[in-house]
């Protein structure tokens, strides 16, 4: 499969394959990257960058994908802090204290779809196999956050929330704020039912004319992206500082993991980010 994206650098660290936003590439304070299916040790249905302890992959391997793949991006695998995500909106501010939570040690909360620091040295991880990552970077206040927006998690407002957060926990100013949305299922291949886009519709968050269009049969595609720019915007994040995945992860299954694409069936990728020490 041909590569093109206007948004994403696409990485190779000896057979580590991974992407970086281009707009966060010229940050120096910060490392990240979001894995892609290759340059891990899985096999079968995970083959081969598989980063998720759930879907019955062997965690040996699970283990040395996570040290690979660190080691690929420049951050130390024991740093990481991993989300408990259930599709809801609960965001945990984390410290050094927290550092291998998730990975070496026991997730403490099961319900965290969302992850944010001021401290050096340490990583926050989500994961993705067709929900959106949102990754956000103030260069001001040097604070980093990571987000896990499935369409619950859309709905609810998780990114607006974090936005919220940021501004209240750190006084970061929202036009200070980049946003990075990662690849994730695009409104091409994003099919629900009428129960989803009642969801959206009632919500009142949302220009629904703008992401959801009916194909008939009770069936709808839905723009998860653009609604999380929606969010984003309204709470005063600037346009020009939103860089929005133009790669759909059931067009490009290929490369990367996609839920749909495979009914389930699948490995898990986790966006990385990290303040360096």
């Amino acid at each position: 499969m041909i590569f093109e994206s206007e948004i994403f650098n696409l990485n190779f660290e000896n057979d580590v394959c991974y992407l970086g936003f281009k707009t966060f590439d010229f940050l120096p304070f910060i490392t990240h990257g979001l894995s892609t299916k290759f340059g891990g040790v899985s096999n079968g249905q995970y083959k081969s960058m598989n980063l998720g302890f759930s879907g019955g992959d062997d965690k040996n391997n699970v283990f040395k994908n996570y040290e690979i793949f660190c080691k690929a991006i420049g951050i130390d695998s024991h740093s990481i802090v991993a989300s408990a995500q259930d599709h809801n909106t609960y965001i945990r501010t984390v410290t050094k204290s927290d550092k291998g939570i998730g990975i070496y040690r026991e997730k403490d909360l099961t319900s965290v779809d969302g992850l944010i620091t001021n401290q050096a040295g340490v990583s926050l991880a989500i994961y993705f196999a067709d929900c959106v990552p949102v990754l956000f970077v103030d260069p001001v206040k040097k604070v980093i956050a990571a987000a896990h927006a499935g369409w619950r998690g859309t709905v609810g407002l998780i990114a607006e929330k974090m936005v919220l957060k940021m501004l209240q926990q750190y006084g970061c100013n929202p036009e200070d704020i980049l946003v990075g949305i990662g690849p994730s299922i695009g409104q091409c291949c994003y099919e629900v039912d009428k129960e989803v886009a009642d969801k959206f519709e009632k919500s009142n968050a949302f220009d629904c004319d703008e992401i959801i269009r009916s194909v008939g049969n009770g069936k709808f595609m839905v723009n998860l992206q653009q609604a999380n720019i929606q969010l984003l915007l309204k709470r005063g994040i600037r346009p020009e500082n939103i860089a929005c995945t133009d790669i759909c992860t059931k067009c490009y299954k290929d490369l990367l993991f996609s839920h749909r694409a495979t009914k389930g069936k699948r490995g898990v990728m986790a966006a990385v980010i990290q303040i360096k020490e």
